[in-house]
């Protein structure tokens, strides 16, 4: 084929298909031409604007860019979120960065450039959304689904392709570090937020990336990077839902691997997860990428293969079906090289990968005759002055504020309230407690000023992050607020509480505000790497909540965290307590107005939140034997149930009954809902299984279904779920996904310790096998049955 100047070669060609374009490239290519397309590196983007140099970033190890950009290159990590760089500046700079990538090598092929976004577009001046432990709290994938929209067009817009979210692992145990990134402890409420992210981001021309395939958050005592010993039936039924629904529903390009091994097999070389099942099984297409040095660990880590031989944990990553290395090359240069030429690798695994990586290269448009590497935020700027293009590109947008206001606002859970919330208008607030004047504390780890802001001190934050002092303070200008910090987040320190008490007991209401602070491998409370022995508040806090508790004074606990956290005598003794899953920049506003009743509370706990701090590992999604019994001195029993929630408004349920007593293929189960408060509100209606009797054990309750409900007072609407008989199917005993027929109780609940009606009805015929195509979802109907 010529690769003479003014003919378009076939793979240039977008009236040629996409299959022909794609083997007529890799037919031209030499085999470094085709290892380059597989491997990342890792450079942040120039804050002049200036092009990618690889004394930028230490992270790229001994990579030598000069040596690497001929035969072309794969990816370019994280070029906005390793430093802070004004957005416009940094566009530029990416830029001209892939002007020379695509000069540099002879077919002209550009680098996907990939960031995070599990909280918003991780750069610096992006809007701060909630973190995903909160997208679960609002129990509303449409909202979700419009905020991953809205990141996903703020990435695109300055030439970003691909995005490091959302994470699909299930909160199995809550001392783990990376609850705040998980939706929550239940596969279904995971399944359907996820999936309406990654449906967001995909439309907007972002490659979403599922995370992280599977089993991380199983890891043993909630240890990052630990082993993870679960079943086979565990992993089926409860690990592995969401990702299939992301894959059959979300349109979703890319799969990241879990660091971890499953009961002694490294997921990074585990065929029978990344090919058999992903690919072969669910039909999934798109690319595999390697969670970060994630191959190299085969050898530094798991002892898989040698220490240091990077050629043999390439190979094994490679045929396991890791496409892409990341986040810098280690093992598919060179390394991977050697092991085609010593024939100890099939060159048509190499061709396998790089197929699936170009077709996703043409899919983005960057093997087009007419692609261009100017971003749309840049489109007519001039590229030559710099000066001019600066804070010329605005990602912290006003109607993003608005979303994060929306989200946030329908995130928070009321766990609590004796008739102390709303306030009303009290002459003197106390605001005790190390979160109330933290700008950082509505903040998840992975958010840009907490993950890379912090290294940089002499960079302004970028965005604006009231406190929630000061958030108070706007919300009750007429009040006097008297402010003591008490403790810090994680130390010991108790001099203070005296004064915090004292402040309390000449008060008219306390506001106690605790929690956690976000940061990586020990660097926080709550975060990658920050595990914790127990549920226990960090540091001194509960002490500090006990002490202002006592003086008496009607307390409202508000909680700024990452995860739940036992509180001790607060669910008996405190007047109200508020949970609030970092959320984003828009959080304190929201709070506080949730405290004046500005904001009636909608959110909805995705995690249960526990009684004592040492009850774990435990889930609501539990076997009977996992419940409270008169055998074992410790009572599991929540505090507050997943699903649970209370509101400003009232809301009466009405039994409908089912369809039908006996069913072979679907059973309705209806509910009506009124709104007999004297304020609009939000009610979220849950349909959990039980399978009493089963022929292998089953969880006690399982969240098949939910819908919320928003009504104004005095009106009503009828929720109808269509239930198919397939949400009844689990993993039997011989590993094959089946039906059974017999009893099954269908229960409509507030919470999943709260189920108000239950309906046992009757599943007919044989037992029978379903796959990954069986019905995922009932079909859920709410209509509105009176006004108000």
């Amino acid at each position: 084929m010529s690769l003479d100047v003014g003919v378009v070669p076939v793979w240039r060609d977008t009236t040629q298909p996409t299959a022909v374009r794609v083997e007529a490239l890799i037919s031209e290519m030499t085999l470094d031409e085709k290892l380059a397309q597989l491997y990342g590196i890792w450079v942040g983007a120039d804050a002049s604007g200036g092009e990618v140099a690889p004394h930028q970033n230490e992270m790229i190890d001994d990579v030598d860019i000069e040596q690497l950009l001929p035969t072309g290159l794969g990816q370019l990590t994280r070029p906005f979120g390793t430093a802070p760089v004004d957005p416009a500046l940094g566009a530029l700079s990416l830029q001209r960065t892939q002007e020379r990538i695509a000069a540099s090598n002879r077919f002209g092929i550009p680098a996907v450039a990939h960031e995070e976004c599990l909280a918003g577009f991780a750069t610096w001046g992006a809007t701060a959304y909630p973190v995903p432990l909160a997208w679960g709290a609002t129990f509303d994938p449409a909202l979700v689904r419009e905020m991953a929209g809205r990141i996903g067009s703020d990435m695109r817009s300055v030439g970003v392709h691909q995005g490091l979210a959302p994470v699909l692992d299930v909160v199995r145990d809550a001392r783990w570090g990376r609850v705040e990134e998980t939706i929550g402890e239940d596969p279904y409420l995971v399944g359907t937020v996820a999936t309406a992210y990654v449906q967001g981001l995909e439309r907007a021309g972002i490659v979403a990336t599922l995370k992280h395939f599977v089993g991380y958050s199983a890891s043993k005592a909630g240890r990052n990077l630990a082993p993870v010993s679960v079943g086979p039936r565990e992993l089926a039924d409860v690990l592995l839902p969401p990702f299939e629904m992301a894959v059959r529903e979300g349109g979703v390009r890319s799969v990241m691997n879990a660091y971890t091994d499953i009961d002694g097999v490294p997921t990074a070389a585990d065929r029978g997860l990344l090919t058999e099942l992903l690919r072969e099984r669910w039909g999934f297409t798109g690319t595999v990428v390697a969670d970060y040095y994630s191959v190299g660990f085969l050898a530094a880590l798991h002892g898989v293969v040698a220490e240091g031989d990077w050629g043999a944990a390439a190979v094994a990553a490679l045929d396991a079906g890791i496409d892409v290395e990341l986040p810098t090359v280690r093992g598919y240069g060179a390394p991977l090289a050697e092991e085609v030429h010593a024939g100890r690798l099939d060159e048509a695994v190499v061709d396998t990968a790089l197929r699936r990586v170009l077709t996703q290269k043409v899919d983005l448009g960057l093997l087009d005759d007419a692609w261009s590497p100017v971003p749309n935020a840049l489109a007519g700027a001039d590229a030559d002055d710099a000066a001019a293009l600066r804070g010329s590109v605005d990602l912290d947008s006003a109607e993003n504020r608005e979303l994060a206001r929306r989200l946030a606002e329908r995130a928070i859970v009321l766990l609590k309230n004796d008739g102390v919330l709303p306030l009303a208008k009290p002459a003197r607030i106390a605001v005790v407690g190390p979160t109330a004047d933290d700008p950082y504390a509505v903040l998840g780890c992975y958010s840009f000023p907490a993950h890379v802001g912090v290294q940089h001190p002499e960079t302004p934050i970028g965005i604006a992050l009231p406190t929630l002092l000061e958030s108070l303070r706007a919300e009750f200008p007429d009040s006097d607020l008297v402010y003591v910090q008490g403790t810090s987040v994680d130390g010991g320190e108790t001099a203070e509480i005296p004064a915090a008490v004292a402040a309390a007991a000449d008060a008219d209401v306390v506001i106690v505000a605790l929690g956690d602070r976000a940061g990586l491998f020990g660097r926080g409370t709550s975060g990658e790497g920050c595990d914790v022995e127990s549920l226990d508040l960090p540091g001194a806090q509960q002490q500090l909540l006990d002490a202002v508790i006592g003086a008496g004074t009607p307390a409202v606990v508000t909680l700024l965290a990452g995860r739940p956290y036992a509180l001790g005598s607060a669910p008996e003794q405190a007047g109200a307590i508020i949970e609030a899953f970092f959320l984003g920049e828009e959080g304190t506003p929201a709070i506080a107005g949730a405290l004046s009743g500005r904001v009636n509370p909608a959110g909805r706990l995705p995690v249960s939140v526990p009684a004592t701090p040492g009850a774990q590992p435990s889930s609501y999604l539990a076997a009977p034997l996992a419940r409270s019994s008169g055998v074992s001195s410790i009572d599991p029993t929540p505090a507050y149930w997943f699903g649970h929630g209370l509101s400003y408004s009232t809301f009466a349920w009405s039994d409908l009954g089912v369809s039908g007593k006996v069913f072979s293929q679907t059973v309705d189960v209806r509910v009506e809902v009124a709104n007999t408060g004297d304020r609009a509100g939000s009610d979220v209606v849950q349909l959990y299984l039980h399978d009493p009797v089963a022929s292998v054990v089953r969880p006690v309750q399982r969240l098949i279904s939910y819908a919320r409900v928003d009504l104004e007072p005095g009106q009503s609407a009828t929720v109808s779920f269509r239930v198919p008989a397939e949400l009844a199917s689990f993993t039997g005993r011989d590993g094959r996904r089946i039906v059974e027929p017999g009893t099954l109780v269908l229960g409509l609940g507030r919470s999943a310790g709260d189920i108000v009606f239950e309906h046992a009805v009757e599943l007919t015929g044989e037992t029978r096998e379903v796959d990954h195509t069986r019905p995922l979802h009932a079909d859920v109907t709410v209509t509105p049955t009176s006004g108000g």
